[in-house]
């Protein structure tokens, strides 16, 4: 099957563009995350819509599965293929289509690194403002798929908020337009429907992504604690004020020091917990603003303080939030990571019982997370290689989700479901709402063959509900 999907791919595409060998599509076997492997058989390199629509149709008229892939960075399984089946690459459109800064606007291929799109904007004045920390590298295809955050979101809001209109190729391989660069769509949402569908419903090929003009003015705020608990209590207080700034990315003593070795940007080892603080707005406006936030920290007992109004020194302070994960190195050689978020005002308590997890389990958790929206990011560090550690690691992540989820949170706030966490979908969702989701599936992906078994831990394919439509 595989081999004649080849044949005729080879034909739509050319040779250089379609990859068998198993030493060149290893590495597309698995994501970021450590949810799995699986060989698939070929993966191509479209780098238009009609090829991939073409590609489409012919892997429904061969019965292969397929999934589509930005640049791997995803952290719940969602890009890892069926084995033996087909992946379409996306990293060959990466084409910025189109700018319109009157419409604050641009269109886009999928294959466009987030940090390019705004780096190409950037001596215009303007930039793209979800913001994830694997910016550098990841695709905005990938962050329309997971729906992607960011420490900049708390005040911008995530990808949903910023994508105006999409290009989709759906499993019958007919392409349609969605959205437009008009604020308001009649009809059903589709547009807010896709985004963040993991995959699992059609191809996007063009984006519309709205642009931000770029802030006059930028102060970050770098603040020390004695504990995570004042830490959390300051993010709570600050909300509570009214304050909403840019950002609040806050990180515990474990993963400050991490990262301090690693980047040598002027964090306080000596903290219990640090907040990074970004303030943002009209130029003169935003002193009163900082003073607020500093009282308000030093009500939670503040042991450090630093504003950075320099470029300069903002972008290093940045760059050691943004390189945590891979700090962690240089504690363990591998990290077990979820996503949950929690209601702000439960920060300090949850954080308290992932401590308690950590010592019950007589294993390594760092912090570092969106504490602005709740947005958690307990690392679990550990070697692979010692027998045990694995079961034990999996076990505490677990019971992490189990305690977010009994604080009012939910499983996932960025990172997505894909394989990861599928099994938890039934602690939040009843079993009547998971097969509605699957039956609003199943219209547009009727012979689950676009990126099966992903998301929704509902059993069978879509035979009953297509029997029910006819």
């Amino acid at each position: 099957m595989i081999e004649d999907f080849v044949k005729k791919a080879a034909r739509l595409l050319g040779h250089d563009r379609i990859h068998v060998d198993k030493s060149d599509i290893w590495p597309f076997g698995r994501d970021a995350s450590g949810s799995g492997h699986n060989l698939p058989g070929c993966v191509v390199f479209p780098d238009t819509t009609d090829q991939v629509a073409a590609l489409v149709r012919l892997a429904s008229q061969y019965d292969l599965p397929y999934v589509t892939r930005g640049s791997g960075t995803c952290l719940s399984g969602g890009p890892v293929p069926a084995a033996n089946g087909l992946v379409i690459s996306t990293a060959r459109m990466d084409r910025v289509l189109e700018l319109d800064f009157d419409n604050a606007c641009a269109w886009i291929e999928p294959g466009v690194i987030n940090l390019d799109l705004s780096d190409s904007v950037d001596a215009e004045g303007w930039f793209y403002a979800p913001d994830p920390s694997s910016q550098q590298s990841c695709t905005i295809g990938g962050n329309v798929s997971e729906n992607s955050g960011g420490p900049h979101c708390l005040s911008y809001g995530v990808t949903s908020q910023h994508i105006l209109g999409l290009e989709v190729v759906f499993p019958d391989g007919s392409v349609h337009l969605i959205g437009g660069k008009s604020e308001s769509q009649p009809g059903i949402d589709l547009r807010g429907f896709i985004v963040g569908s993991e995959g699992t419903i059609g191809i996007v090929t063009r984006i519309l992504v709205r642009l931000t003009r770029k802030p006059e003015q930028i102060q970050t705020l770098l603040l020390g604690f004695p504990s995570v608990r004042d830490g959390a209590q300051t993010v709570s207080d600050i909300i509570a004020a009214g304050i909403l700034p840019a950002a609040m990315e806050m990180m515990d003593q474990g993963i400050t020091r991490a990262v301090e070795e690693f980047v040598h940007c002027g964090y306080p080892v000596d903290a219990g917990a640090v907040l990074l603080i970004e303030i943002d707005g009209i130029a003169g406006t935003l002193d009163g603003t900082a003073g607020r936030i500093l009282k308000i920290a030093r009500d939670n007992r503040a042991s450090h303080e630093k504003i950075a109004v320099n470029a300069d020194d903002q972008a290093l302070l940045w760059k050691g939030r943004k390189n945590a994960f891979g700090a962690v190195a240089r504690i363990k050689p591998h990290y077990y990571l979820h996503d949950c978020v929690i209601p702000r005002t439960k920060l300090a308590d949850v954080l308290d019982e992932i401590a308690a997890i950590s010592a019950q389990h007589d294993i390594t958790i760092v912090n570092v997370f969106h504490a602005g929206d709740g947005n958690l990011h307990p690392l679990i560090l550990f070697d692979r290689n010692q027998p045990g550690e694995q079961e034990k690691v999996e076990q505490a992540g677990e019971e992490i989700i189990e305690v977010c989820v009994a604080a009012g949170g939910t499983l996932s706030g960025e990172h997505g479901i894909g394989l990861e966490k599928m099994r938890y979908m039934p602690l939040v969702f009843t079993r009547k709402t998971l097969h509605t989701m699957q039956r609003i599936k199943c219209v547009f992906n009727p012979d689950q063959r676009l990126n099966p078994g992903k998301v929704l831990p509902v059993r069978g394919g879509c035979a009953e509900f297509r029997q029910k439509l006819s």
